[in-house]
């Protein structure tokens, strides 16, 4: 390992280090997403992510690529039509979470040898204290490489160590392999850009909230790690809440203590005994969704939030099995479930390939690190929503998983001067391209803007007094006074909860329904897309409202057609 050496011309720092806070040690494994699913053996035609270029891609784009695949320009974010124009022969692989955390049980029980209780952070990632294994191994550099070499002959992929004085600090570190001398870690921190933060947060749904932060740091000209460990605390705190304050604290290269099993108290760990005894991991997935929504009922009946989780199960033949996940945020029973789910997998499907000796008998949630939750909940009323959206994102995967990139679209509002052009479907997980101009559209529809809008405009006719046809003129304006509109029945067919009521049974099947006008407003009229092909693209909008019925947005093109209805 290396250890870190100051810039050039820089003086030496000066040792500021908590003599309370302990030294961390972080393994990183990269492009775990995509190793993960060359690992297990039950997969021996997947291609090797070290000569081939592999990307895994989610609704929000590549979620991990192979240094292959990186050489030649193809980076996390990145969307699969970017990626592919980069590199016509690249290998896609959909995320499994399931395999990923599967595969990293293998990784975890190599560590397990040189290290009393590591911590899975997330797949991919492992962090523990340093001092007591280092003094085992001899020191921290010969740990490191002691490490190394134990994930390189256990589960047979690169690891990258790194050990510093702190949480972010460690994981940083890793990223460049090397060791950060004591006192030396707010210094190792200041220059790396902001978004590193991100690397320190174990959740998705953590990454997710300090997303917004991050924007109003960079807002606030705040660029690096070293801009926002210089503002005062209690200012950030102030005014950015206690997620602002947590985020400064990881810039400013604090300590935080990891999460321990050390006298778990009783009223805050579920077990259950498994009769039969489990072998199989689909079976062993509903004992612990029952455990984890135990568990997540008590901590919410103390008030507390847990910093991490424990799992700990039997074996028929009396032997143990133990495995402590990192939790940076309050996690819903789901979430819990999904942390037990996986751990459950990976000792099923194979410890370092070899199985648990005997069927699970017994099964231990425990939550470690215990807090009081006013300090982690994110707000009284908006927790339902959030699960909403996280249940809506979950179930929004598993359909694109099932249908492929781009088999979901979604609709996003965007600017425009009529109902169908403010709307576009885009591929689900992406953003709209275009910039929400706040300014007026010169013709814009006035708000409110109609409920419904037929996918193809339905045929109206709109007569005056005498029962003429009522025109736009050159200027814009109504020929006549709207007296009566007629829609075709057969837009009882498209929208029938908003065109029932004009159903009449005095009427003729072969008629079109005919109702009187009340109110009208507009004309608006558009010229737009002169410079098209085509030509341009010339129309006029008229609001109705009749006696009966729901009121219509009629535009004028060629002839009268509703193309949107009111609520």
């Amino acid at each position: 390992m290396t250890p870190f050496v100051p810039a050039a011309g820089t003086p030496a720092p000066k040792p500021t280090a908590d003599p309370r806070a302990p030294r961390l040690i972080a393994v990183w494994t990269p492009d775990w997403p995509v190793v993960a699913l060359t690992v297990e053996a039950q997969r021996p035609d997947m291609p090797d992510p070290a000569l081939t270029p592999v990307a895994v891609v989610g609704g929000r784009g590549v979620v991990a690529a192979s240094a292959p695949a990186r050489a030649v320009g193809i980076a996390r974010g990145m969307r699969l039509r970017v990626a592919r124009s980069l590199c016509p022969g690249l290998v896609v692989l959909p995320p499994q979470p399931d395999r990923e955390a599967r595969a990293y049980e293998t990784v975890m029980d190599s560590l397990s040898d040189f290290l009393a209780d590591p911590l899975v952070a997330r797949p991919g990632l492992a962090l523990s204290a340093a001092h007591g294994p280092a003094r085992w191994a001899g020191g921290e550099e010969p740990l490191a490489a002691a490490l190394v070499e134990a994930v390189a002959a256990g589960p047979g992929v690169e690891c990258q160590v790194g050990i510093a004085d702190s949480l972010l600090g460690a994981i940083l570190a890793a990223r460049r392999g090397v060791i950060i001398p004591p006192g030396d870690t707010p210094d190792f921190l200041a220059p790396w850009p902001l978004e590193s933060l991100l690397h320190a947060l174990a959740t998705e749904q953590g990454r997710r909230r300090a997303g917004p932060l991050l924007e109003d740091f960079g807002r606030f000209g705040l660029r690096r790690l070293g801009d926002l460990a210089t503002l005062p605390r209690r200012d950030v705190a102030a005014r950015f809440g206690l997620e602002g304050e947590r985020l400064h604290r990881l810039a400013s290269g604090d300590w935080e203590a990891l999460p321990r099993a050390d006298r778990p108290a009783a009223d805050v760990a579920t077990q259950t005994q498994l009769d039969p005894p489990i072998e199989r991991a689909d079976t062993a997935a509903w004992a612990a969704r029952s455990l984890a929504e135990q568990l997540s009922e008590r901590l919410i009946c103390l008030g507390v939030s847990a910093a991490g989780l424990r799992v700990e199960a039997r074996c028929e033949n009396g032997a143990e099995l133990g495995r402590s996940w990192m939790l940076d945020t309050v996690l819903s029973p789901t979430e819990l479930t999904d942390r037990v789910r996986w751990q459950l997998e990976g000792w099923l499907a194979g410890r370092s390939g070899r199985p648990p000796a005997a069927p699970l008998t017994h099964l231990r949630l425990v939550a470690l690190g215990l807090t009081p939750a006013g300090t982690a909940q994110t707000g009284l009323w908006s927790t339902s929503g959030e699960q909403a959206e996280r249940r809506a994102h979950r179930a929004a995967g598993r359909v694109e998983s099932l249908l492929g990139v781009g088999g979901i679209r979604v609709p996003v509002p965007r600017p425009g001067r009529d109902p169908r052009s403010r709307v576009a479907l885009i591929d689900w997980g992406e953003t709209l391209a275009e910039t929400l101009d706040e300014a007026p559209w010169d013709g814009a529809l006035p708000a409110p803007s109609p409920a419904l809008v037929p996918p193809e405009p339905l045929p109206a006719v709109l007569l005056d007094a005498h029962g003429r046809d009522v025109g736009v003129d050159r200027q814009g304006q109504l020929t006549a006074v709207p007296a009566a509109v007629a829609v075709d029945r057969s837009g009882e067919g498209v929208m029938p909860s908003r065109l029932s009521q004009w159903s009449g049974g005095d009427e003729s099947e072969s008629r079109p329904m005919r109702r009187r006008v009340i109110l009208w407003g507009g004309p608006w009229p558009v010229d737009e897309h002169w410079w098209r092909p085509g030509g341009a693209s010339r129309r006029a909008y008229l609001q109705v409202i009749t006696d009966a019925g729901p009121p219509l947005l009629l535009a004028r093109a060629g002839r009268w057609w509703v193309d949107g209805v009111y609520s």
